[in-house]
C-alpha cells in the first residue's frame, strides 16, 4: 500500500495559546505536516526553502499585517495562487466573514475552533471538495 503524502498546513497566528491549541488539533489528524508562523514575515520565512502548503490558516490580526493582506502577498508567490485559505479569528460579525470571502478565503473559523470543524475541513481538502 502506498503512503499518502502528508497534508502541508501553514498556520499563521501571533497568540501562542491559539497556536498551541490549533497545533494540537491539527496533529491529532493523521498525515499533517504543520508549520507555524507568528506574523507575516515569519510566514514568508517558512516558505523560503521552497516548502509549499496545501492549506493556509491565517489569523485576521497579525503584528505586522492583516490576514487579508498576507493572503494577497502569499497568492503572488509561486505555487500558492490556488491553495485553499481559511481565516481563523474571534471576529464573527457578518461583515468580517464577508470581508474574508471577498479577500479570497474559502472558509472562516471563529475562535475557539472545534476539533470537529478542523477534522471536517481536512477531510474536504484531502478529497478535493474544499
Amino acid at each position: 500500500m502506498d503512503a499518502v503524502a502528508p497534508l502541508r498546513v501553514l498556520h499563521v497566528e501571533d497568540d501562542r495559546v491559539s497556536t498551541l491549541l490549533m497545533g494540537q488539533m491539527l496533529m491529532q489528524q493523521a498525515g499533517v505536516d504543520l508549520r507555524s508562523a507568528e506574523d507575516g514575515a515569519d510566514a514568508l520565512a517558512q516558505l523560503a526553502d521552497g516548502w509549499r502548503p496545501d492549506l493556509l490558516l491565517l489569523d485576521a490580526h497579525l503584528p505586522d499585517t492583516s490576514g487579508h493582506a498576507l493572503l494577497a502577498t502569499l497568492r503572488a508567490l509561486p505555487g500558492l495562487a490556488r491553495v485553499p485559505a481559511v481565516m481563523c479569528s474571534a471576529d464573527s460579525l457578518a461583515e468580517d466573514l464577508q470581508r474574508a470571502a471577498d479577500a479570497g478565503f474559502i472558509g472562516y473559523w471563529v475562535k475557539p475552533v472545534s476539533l470537529a470543524v478542523v477534522a471536517a475541513a481536512l477531510t474536504s481538502i484531502r478529497s478535493g471538495s474544499l
